[in-house]
Protein backbone atom coordinates (compact mmCIF):
# COMPACT_ATOMS: atom_id res chain seq x y z
CA UNK A 1 0.00 0.00 0.00
CA UNK A 2 1.30 3.49 -0.99
CA UNK A 3 2.46 5.90 2.86
CA UNK A 4 -0.59 7.96 3.45
CA UNK A 5 0.51 11.24 2.63
CA UNK A 6 -2.01 13.27 1.19
CA UNK A 7 -1.60 15.29 -2.29
CA UNK A 8 -3.77 18.08 -3.21
CA UNK A 9 -6.05 18.04 -6.28
CA UNK A 10 -4.01 21.01 -7.89
CA UNK A 11 -0.69 18.36 -7.38
CA UNK A 12 -2.55 15.87 -9.63
CA UNK A 13 -2.83 14.98 -12.89
CA UNK A 14 -2.49 13.03 -15.75
CA UNK A 15 1.09 11.23 -16.36
CA UNK A 16 2.57 9.24 -19.02
CA UNK A 17 4.94 6.28 -17.74
CA UNK A 18 7.22 4.68 -19.42
CA UNK A 19 9.17 1.14 -19.08
CA UNK A 20 9.78 -1.83 -20.46
CA UNK A 21 9.04 -3.83 -17.41
CA UNK A 22 5.51 -4.49 -16.60
CA UNK A 23 5.83 -5.31 -12.99
CA UNK A 24 7.38 -1.36 -12.75
CA UNK A 25 4.76 -0.15 -14.18
CA UNK A 26 2.30 -1.90 -12.21
CA UNK A 27 4.24 -0.68 -9.35
CA UNK A 28 4.14 3.17 -10.38
CA UNK A 29 0.51 2.80 -11.37
CA UNK A 30 -0.55 1.89 -8.49
CA UNK A 31 1.66 4.44 -6.50
CA UNK A 32 -0.03 7.20 -8.94
CA UNK A 33 -3.64 6.27 -8.91
CA UNK A 34 -3.46 6.28 -4.72
CA UNK A 35 -2.55 10.12 -4.93
CA UNK A 36 -5.57 10.67 -7.20
CA UNK A 37 -2.95 10.47 -10.37
CA UNK A 38 -4.40 9.02 -13.62
CA UNK A 39 -1.84 7.19 -15.91
CA UNK A 40 -1.04 5.43 -19.33
CA UNK A 41 1.42 3.47 -19.79
CA UNK A 42 3.77 2.88 -22.68
CA UNK A 43 6.09 -0.31 -22.79
CA UNK A 44 7.78 0.93 -26.17
CA UNK A 45 9.84 4.15 -26.44
CA UNK A 46 8.10 3.80 -30.14
CA UNK A 47 4.91 4.53 -28.86
CA UNK A 48 5.56 7.46 -26.83
CA UNK A 49 5.98 10.31 -28.94
CA UNK A 50 2.16 8.84 -30.64
CA UNK A 51 0.91 8.82 -27.22
CA UNK A 52 2.07 12.79 -26.52
CA UNK A 53 0.62 13.91 -30.08
CA UNK A 54 -2.68 11.45 -29.12
CA UNK A 55 -2.96 12.54 -25.85
CA UNK A 56 -3.12 15.60 -23.25
CA UNK A 57 -0.45 14.69 -20.55
CA UNK A 58 0.64 16.78 -17.41
CA UNK A 59 3.90 15.34 -17.44
CA UNK A 60 6.08 12.18 -18.16
CA UNK A 61 7.63 9.77 -16.09
CA UNK A 62 10.22 7.74 -17.86
CA UNK A 63 12.75 4.82 -17.72
CA UNK A 64 16.17 5.88 -19.71
CA UNK A 65 17.18 2.32 -20.02
CA UNK A 66 15.78 -0.02 -22.51
CA UNK A 67 15.83 -3.87 -24.26
CA UNK A 68 17.73 -2.41 -27.37
CA UNK A 69 19.32 0.11 -25.45
CA UNK A 70 22.63 -0.30 -23.34
CA UNK A 71 23.32 0.87 -19.43
CA UNK A 72 24.21 4.14 -20.99
CA UNK A 73 20.86 5.31 -21.45
CA UNK A 74 21.73 5.93 -25.47
CA UNK A 75 17.47 5.38 -26.76
CA UNK A 76 16.35 7.16 -23.60
CA UNK A 77 17.95 9.88 -24.30
CA UNK A 78 17.33 10.30 -28.01
CA UNK A 79 13.60 9.76 -26.56
CA UNK A 80 14.07 12.63 -24.29
CA UNK A 81 15.22 15.02 -26.79
CA UNK A 82 12.57 14.13 -29.05
CA UNK A 83 9.97 14.81 -26.51
CA UNK A 84 11.49 18.12 -25.73
CA UNK A 85 11.30 19.34 -28.54
CA UNK A 86 7.82 18.82 -28.99
CA UNK A 87 6.82 20.80 -25.59
CA UNK A 88 9.67 23.03 -23.48
CA UNK A 89 7.34 23.15 -20.82
CA UNK A 90 6.44 19.51 -20.12
CA UNK A 91 7.94 17.78 -16.97
CA UNK A 92 9.92 14.81 -17.96
CA UNK A 93 10.96 12.92 -14.96
CA UNK A 94 13.24 10.05 -16.24
CA UNK A 95 14.53 6.85 -14.08
CA UNK A 96 17.26 4.39 -14.71
CA UNK A 97 18.34 1.93 -12.16
CA UNK A 98 22.33 2.25 -13.68
CA UNK A 99 22.41 5.34 -12.31
CA UNK A 100 25.53 7.32 -12.83
CA UNK A 101 26.26 11.35 -11.98
CA UNK A 102 27.82 11.44 -15.59
CA UNK A 103 24.12 9.89 -16.60
CA UNK A 104 21.88 12.40 -14.61
CA UNK A 105 24.10 15.16 -16.17
CA UNK A 106 23.33 14.29 -19.56
CA UNK A 107 19.56 13.57 -19.03
CA UNK A 108 19.15 16.90 -17.45
CA UNK A 109 21.43 18.93 -20.49
CA UNK A 110 19.37 16.97 -23.26
CA UNK A 111 15.98 18.48 -21.20
CA UNK A 112 14.86 16.25 -18.39
CA UNK A 113 13.19 17.79 -15.51
CA UNK A 114 14.31 16.09 -12.53
CA UNK A 115 16.26 12.54 -12.48
CA UNK A 116 14.80 9.53 -9.89
CA UNK A 117 17.24 6.48 -9.31
CA UNK A 118 15.55 3.15 -9.11
CA UNK A 119 14.75 1.51 -7.01
CA UNK A 120 12.65 4.70 -6.14
CA UNK A 121 11.51 5.94 -3.15
CA UNK A 122 7.81 6.20 -2.83
CA UNK A 123 7.93 10.38 -1.28
CA UNK A 124 10.96 11.35 -3.25
CA UNK A 125 9.53 10.42 -6.17
CA UNK A 126 5.92 11.99 -5.46
CA UNK A 127 7.61 15.07 -4.33
CA UNK A 128 9.95 15.72 -7.52
CA UNK A 129 7.25 14.71 -9.65
CA UNK A 130 4.60 17.35 -8.10
CA UNK A 131 7.24 19.82 -7.92
CA UNK A 132 7.44 19.85 -11.79
CA UNK A 133 3.74 19.94 -12.23
CA UNK A 134 3.22 22.80 -10.09
CA UNK A 135 6.21 24.81 -12.06
CA UNK A 136 4.91 23.70 -15.31
CA UNK A 137 1.12 24.76 -14.67
CA UNK A 138 2.60 28.55 -13.49
CA UNK A 139 5.16 28.22 -16.50
CA UNK A 140 2.02 27.37 -19.14
CA UNK A 141 -0.31 29.99 -16.99
CA UNK A 142 2.65 33.30 -17.31
CA UNK A 143 3.06 31.55 -21.09
CA UNK A 144 -0.64 32.06 -21.47
CA UNK A 145 -0.86 35.74 -20.56
CA UNK A 146 2.38 36.50 -22.17
CA UNK A 147 0.06 35.48 -25.53
CA UNK A 148 -2.59 37.26 -24.59
CA UNK A 149 -0.50 40.29 -24.25
CA UNK A 150 0.95 39.79 -27.44
CA UNK A 151 -2.47 39.16 -29.01
CA UNK A 152 -3.58 42.58 -27.84
CA UNK A 153 -0.30 44.09 -28.86
CA UNK A 154 -1.10 43.24 -32.40
CA UNK A 155 -4.62 44.12 -32.58
CA UNK A 156 -3.68 47.45 -30.99
CA UNK A 157 -0.60 47.55 -33.74
CA UNK A 158 -3.04 46.66 -36.59
CA UNK A 159 -5.19 49.39 -35.99
CA UNK A 160 -2.64 51.97 -36.17
CA UNK A 161 -2.02 50.63 -40.27
CA UNK A 162 -4.20 52.24 -43.04
CA UNK A 163 -7.61 49.82 -42.54
CA UNK A 164 -8.39 50.59 -46.39
CA UNK A 165 -6.21 52.55 -48.69
CA UNK A 166 -7.11 55.48 -50.62
CA UNK A 167 -8.82 55.72 -54.22
CA UNK A 168 -6.47 57.98 -56.58
CA UNK A 169 -7.72 58.78 -59.63
CA UNK A 170 -5.32 57.46 -62.64
CA UNK A 171 -3.24 55.19 -59.61
CA UNK A 172 -3.54 52.09 -57.61
CA UNK A 173 -1.86 51.82 -54.66
CA UNK A 174 -1.64 48.43 -52.52
CA UNK A 175 0.27 47.72 -49.10
CA UNK A 176 1.43 45.07 -46.87
CA UNK A 177 3.57 44.31 -43.64
CA UNK A 178 5.04 41.04 -42.45
CA UNK A 179 6.24 41.19 -39.06
CA UNK A 180 8.95 38.82 -38.11
CA UNK A 181 7.97 38.22 -34.52
CA UNK A 182 3.94 38.68 -33.60
CA UNK A 183 4.94 42.52 -33.37
CA UNK A 184 7.32 44.54 -35.92
CA UNK A 185 9.03 48.26 -36.02
CA UNK A 186 7.75 48.61 -39.60
CA UNK A 187 5.59 51.48 -40.72
CA UNK A 188 3.82 52.15 -43.30
CA UNK A 189 0.97 54.61 -44.40
CA UNK A 190 -1.18 56.08 -47.59
CA UNK A 191 -3.43 59.25 -46.79
CA UNK A 192 -5.78 61.16 -49.14
CA UNK A 193 -4.56 65.08 -48.47
CA UNK A 194 -6.63 66.50 -50.70
CA UNK A 195 -8.73 65.59 -54.18
CA UNK A 196 -5.35 66.03 -55.48
CA UNK A 197 -2.52 65.27 -53.07
CA UNK A 198 -1.95 61.91 -51.07
CA UNK A 199 0.80 61.19 -48.52
CA UNK A 200 2.63 57.19 -48.80
CA UNK A 201 5.21 56.98 -46.07
CA UNK A 202 7.21 53.84 -45.00
CA UNK A 203 9.34 53.70 -42.02
CA UNK A 204 11.70 51.06 -40.70
CA UNK A 205 12.07 51.12 -36.50
CA UNK A 206 15.71 49.91 -35.64
CA UNK A 207 15.52 46.46 -33.78
CA UNK A 208 12.51 43.60 -33.64
CA UNK A 209 9.50 42.96 -31.17
CA UNK A 210 7.60 44.78 -28.89
CA UNK A 211 10.36 47.56 -28.30
CA UNK A 212 10.62 48.37 -32.11
CA UNK A 213 6.44 48.10 -31.97
CA UNK A 214 6.34 50.35 -29.24
CA UNK A 215 8.79 53.12 -30.84
CA UNK A 216 6.33 52.51 -33.97
CA UNK A 217 3.63 54.22 -32.64
CA UNK A 218 5.64 56.91 -31.25
CA UNK A 219 6.24 57.20 -34.86
CA UNK A 220 2.75 56.54 -36.08
CA UNK A 221 1.67 59.24 -32.97
CA UNK A 222 3.70 62.06 -34.34
CA UNK A 223 3.44 61.47 -37.91
CA UNK A 224 -0.60 61.76 -38.01
CA UNK A 225 -1.14 65.05 -36.72
CA UNK A 226 1.95 66.49 -39.63
CA UNK A 227 0.57 64.76 -42.45
CA UNK A 228 -2.70 66.73 -41.54
CA UNK A 229 -0.96 69.85 -41.66
CA UNK A 230 -0.23 69.06 -45.37
CA UNK A 231 3.57 70.01 -44.87
CA UNK A 232 6.42 69.26 -47.65
CA UNK A 233 7.85 66.58 -47.35
CA UNK A 234 11.82 68.19 -45.95
CA UNK A 235 9.51 70.40 -43.75
CA UNK A 236 7.82 67.20 -41.83
CA UNK A 237 10.99 65.45 -41.60
CA UNK A 238 12.06 68.60 -40.21
CA UNK A 239 9.40 68.64 -37.56
CA UNK A 240 8.72 64.76 -37.16
CA UNK A 241 13.11 64.29 -36.64
CA UNK A 242 13.13 67.14 -33.72
CA UNK A 243 10.02 65.63 -31.89
CA UNK A 244 11.54 61.86 -32.18
CA UNK A 245 14.46 62.73 -30.97
CA UNK A 246 13.08 63.42 -27.85
CA UNK A 247 11.19 60.27 -27.56
CA UNK A 248 14.02 57.50 -29.09
CA UNK A 249 16.43 56.02 -26.62
CA UNK A 250 20.26 56.14 -27.27
CA UNK A 251 21.08 53.77 -30.35
CA UNK A 252 17.78 53.33 -31.43
CA UNK A 253 16.65 55.01 -35.01
CA UNK A 254 14.18 55.21 -37.77
CA UNK A 255 14.72 55.27 -40.91
CA UNK A 256 11.71 56.93 -43.37
CA UNK A 257 10.91 57.29 -47.03
CA UNK A 258 7.81 60.26 -47.27
CA UNK A 259 6.20 61.20 -50.47
CA UNK A 260 3.39 63.67 -51.80
CA UNK A 261 1.41 62.92 -54.99
CA UNK A 262 -0.13 65.72 -57.10
CA UNK A 263 -2.56 62.73 -59.12
CA UNK A 264 -2.80 66.37 -61.58
CA UNK A 265 0.40 67.26 -62.75
CA UNK A 266 1.33 64.09 -61.92
CA UNK A 267 4.25 64.80 -60.11
CA UNK A 268 5.92 62.84 -56.90
CA UNK A 269 7.37 65.34 -54.04
CA UNK A 270 9.72 63.12 -51.73
CA UNK A 271 11.85 63.05 -48.79
CA UNK A 272 14.57 60.18 -47.63
CA UNK A 273 15.57 60.08 -44.08
CA UNK A 274 17.86 57.18 -44.63
CA UNK A 275 15.64 54.69 -45.91
CA UNK A 276 15.97 51.70 -48.71
CA UNK A 277 16.10 53.69 -51.91
CA UNK A 278 11.99 53.16 -53.29
CA UNK A 279 12.41 51.35 -56.83
CA UNK A 280 10.64 53.44 -59.67
CA UNK A 281 10.18 51.08 -62.52
CA UNK A 282 9.41 52.87 -65.77
CA UNK A 283 6.97 51.20 -68.32
CA UNK A 284 10.03 50.67 -71.04
CA UNK A 285 11.67 48.91 -67.91
CA UNK A 286 14.49 51.66 -66.87
CA UNK A 287 14.65 52.15 -63.55
CA UNK A 288 15.65 55.03 -61.02
CA UNK A 289 16.32 54.43 -57.33
CA UNK A 290 15.02 57.39 -54.69
CA UNK A 291 18.17 57.66 -52.52
CA UNK A 292 18.34 59.22 -49.35
CA UNK A 293 19.22 62.55 -49.00
CA UNK A 294 18.70 62.85 -45.01
CA UNK A 295 20.11 61.22 -41.99
CA UNK A 296 17.55 58.34 -40.27
CA UNK A 297 15.47 60.18 -37.70
CA UNK A 298 15.62 60.38 -33.64
CA UNK A 299 19.86 60.74 -33.66
CA UNK A 300 20.57 64.34 -35.14
CA UNK A 301 17.85 67.52 -33.98
CA UNK A 302 19.34 69.85 -35.91
CA UNK A 303 19.60 67.77 -39.28
CA UNK A 304 17.73 69.91 -42.37
CA UNK A 305 16.42 67.31 -45.07
CA UNK A 306 15.86 68.39 -48.32
CA UNK A 307 13.16 66.80 -51.12
CA UNK A 308 13.35 65.75 -54.54
CA UNK A 309 10.62 65.49 -57.32
CA UNK A 310 10.13 63.21 -60.09
CA UNK A 311 7.19 62.98 -62.84
CA UNK A 312 5.29 60.07 -62.89
CA UNK A 313 4.27 58.29 -66.34
CA UNK A 314 1.54 55.73 -67.17
CA UNK A 315 2.74 52.36 -66.68
CA UNK A 316 5.27 53.39 -64.05
CA UNK A 317 5.24 51.68 -60.59
CA UNK A 318 6.56 52.34 -57.40
CA UNK A 319 8.39 49.86 -55.02
CA UNK A 320 8.55 51.61 -51.46
CA UNK A 321 10.08 48.64 -48.85
CA UNK A 322 12.09 47.79 -45.67
CA UNK A 323 14.93 45.95 -45.67
CA UNK A 324 13.45 43.18 -44.01
CA UNK A 325 12.24 42.13 -47.99
CA UNK A 326 15.69 42.73 -50.00
CA UNK A 327 17.61 41.07 -46.98
CA UNK A 328 15.46 37.68 -46.67
CA UNK A 329 18.50 35.11 -47.14
CA UNK A 330 18.91 31.73 -48.54
CA UNK A 331 20.52 28.63 -47.14
CA UNK A 332 23.07 29.77 -48.86
CA UNK A 333 23.09 33.62 -46.99
CA UNK A 334 22.43 35.28 -50.39
CA UNK A 335 19.88 37.83 -50.01
CA UNK A 336 17.04 38.61 -51.87
CA UNK A 337 18.04 41.89 -53.34
CA UNK A 338 16.47 45.39 -54.98
CA UNK A 339 17.23 43.19 -58.20
CA UNK A 340 15.24 40.59 -57.81
CA UNK A 341 12.56 43.21 -57.52
CA UNK A 342 13.52 45.21 -60.66
CA UNK A 343 13.46 41.74 -62.61
CA UNK A 344 9.88 40.89 -61.50
CA UNK A 345 8.61 44.50 -62.02
CA UNK A 346 10.06 44.29 -65.65
CA UNK A 347 8.82 40.87 -66.21
CA UNK A 348 5.28 41.86 -65.14
CA UNK A 349 4.35 45.02 -66.80
CA UNK A 350 0.60 44.13 -67.06
CA UNK A 351 0.20 43.46 -63.44
CA UNK A 352 -1.87 45.59 -61.10
CA UNK A 353 -0.30 46.74 -57.60
CA UNK A 354 -2.31 44.26 -55.74
CA UNK A 355 -0.74 41.42 -58.08
CA UNK A 356 2.81 42.88 -58.31
CA UNK A 357 2.74 42.79 -54.40
CA UNK A 358 2.19 39.23 -53.93
CA UNK A 359 4.72 37.78 -56.65
CA UNK A 360 6.97 39.83 -55.08
CA UNK A 361 6.36 38.80 -51.55
CA UNK A 362 5.94 35.29 -52.42
CA UNK A 363 9.17 35.27 -54.59
CA UNK A 364 11.16 36.98 -51.45
CA UNK A 365 9.71 34.19 -49.38
CA UNK A 366 10.38 31.22 -51.91
CA UNK A 367 13.98 32.92 -51.58
CA UNK A 368 14.30 32.75 -48.02
CA UNK A 369 12.91 29.34 -47.34
CA UNK A 370 9.31 30.93 -46.03
CA UNK A 371 11.85 32.25 -43.24
CA UNK A 372 12.35 36.19 -43.13
CA UNK A 373 14.95 37.37 -40.93
CA UNK A 374 13.40 40.80 -40.17
CA UNK A 375 10.41 42.77 -40.35
CA UNK A 376 9.17 43.24 -44.13
CA UNK A 377 7.08 45.84 -45.97
CA UNK A 378 6.18 46.59 -48.90
CA UNK A 379 3.91 49.65 -50.73
CA UNK A 380 3.79 49.32 -55.08
CA UNK A 381 2.17 52.48 -56.68
CA UNK A 382 1.39 52.08 -59.87
CA UNK A 383 0.25 54.76 -62.66
CA UNK A 384 -2.63 53.31 -64.78
CA UNK A 385 -3.73 56.06 -66.84
CA UNK A 386 -3.94 59.88 -67.38
CA UNK A 387 0.36 60.27 -66.23
CA UNK A 388 1.77 61.39 -68.97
Amino acid sequence: MPETHPVTPLETGRVLVVDDQSDILDGLEILLSGYGFSTEAVTDPARVLQALETGRFDAVLMDLNYTRGTIAGGEGLELLEKIRSMDSLLPVVVMTAWSSVDLAVEAMRRGASDFVQKPWENQELLQKLQSQLSWARAQRHEQRQRDDELQEAREIQDRLLPKKLPEVAGYKVAAMTRPLRFVGGDYYSAVRMSERHTALCIADVAGKGMPAALLMSSLQAALTPLIRQRLAPRELCDRLNRILCDLTPVGKFISLFYAVLDSVDNRLTYCNAGHNPPLLVRADGTFTELKAAGAVLGQFPNWLYEQSELQMRSGDKLLLFTDGLVEACNADEECFGEQNLIRIARENPSSSAEDLMGLLIRAASQHSGEHFQDDASLIVLQATEGAT
